[in-house]
């Protein structure tokens, strides 16, 4: 079953619930613009070009799955930020079946608060190696959609940005808020070109469980967005994904603003098959 927006679309199957959407829009800001659009075969091209000449070329597949993202600089270098072109085996699907992992590292550093924790550990908890050893490279939408998978990788949870009940909007006084995480992530891309950070958005559980889905992507993307526009996160060191209801942080079933937040892991060693914070492959 599929319910369409005009920029998502959600997808029940098997008594599960996903949202996917198209990211290149969360691209064309502070004067980037789409320079083309190239089909071939299965395959679709886009490329989105910066004012000082920066192309970030994004392939997707028949479905909207993300087969590979390059940022390629004005001198012609290319940068892979995310490549699956070797993840994906026919008959495969979305979800990845694993137990949740060991975790053997401290409660407090497997998920920070960021509000509690100082800089340099949120940094470190962002750049920590899996807490589980990661056997094999995996796809973006693998990533996105298996918690057992994400779950490998410590996250920071936002809770010094909270949203107001049905809106996606991040008020002007909390944007600044944003500066502790922007600050660990661009040190981290300043190291490493091609690292990716998931933003996932989340809800309470007020509402139905397809509107919460749909609203939580749009946390997911609002954060994204004012961390490229105010602080000058690189908009594709970042994907979005929302998951409505399901992850309840305070377990309520009535308003908590506590729920209505975001939370941010580093998801490149995922991607690459890595398993060493400082990027040596297996």
């Amino acid at each position: 079953m599929f319910i369409r927006e005009p920029d998502r679309v959600i997808i029940q199957e098997g008594g599960r619930s996903i949202i996917r959407h198209n990211e290149t829009s969360r691209f064309l800001m502070m004067g980037a613009r789409e320079v083309g659009v190239d089909r071939r075969g299965t395959e679709t091209t886009t490329i989105v070009e910066r004012p000082d000449g920066t192309r970030i070329i994004t392939i997707t597949d028949d479905d909207g799955r993300l087969i590979r993202r390059i940022r390629r600089a004005p001198d012609g270098r290319e940068i892979i930020i995310i490549d699956s072109r070797d993840t994906w085996q026919p008959g495969a699907t979305y979800y990845v079946d694993l137990p949740p992992p060991v975790v053997r590292i401290p409660p407090e550093r497997y998920i920070v608060e960021a509000a509690r924790a100082t800089p340099e550990i949120i940094y470190e908890t962002l750049m920590a190696p899996p807490v589980e050893r990661i056997d094999r490279r995996y796809s973006l939408e693998q990533i996105r959609y298996s918690q057992p998978l994400r779950e490998r990788m410590s996250r920071v949870d936002l809770d010094t940005i909270n949203f107001d009940l049905g809106s996606w909007e991040i008020a002007p006084d909390q944007i600044n808020r944003l500066a502790v995480i922007a600050n660990a992530i661009g040190r981290a891309v300043n190291a490493n070109p091609a690292e990716v950070f998931l933003i996932e958005g989340h809800t309470d559980a007020v509402g139905s469980d397809v509107d919460n889905l749909s609203l939580s992507d749009r946390r997911a993307e609002s954060a994204a967005l004012a961390l490229t526009e105010r602080f000058g996160i690189p908009a594709e060191n970042l994907t979005t994904q929302g998951y409505g209801e399901q992850y309840l942080k305070v377990p309520t079933q009535a308003a908590e603003r506590a729920n209505r937040r975001v939370t941010v892991r580093r998801i490149t060693p995922l991607l690459t098959g890595q398993n060493q914070s400082t990027g040596q492959a297996r």
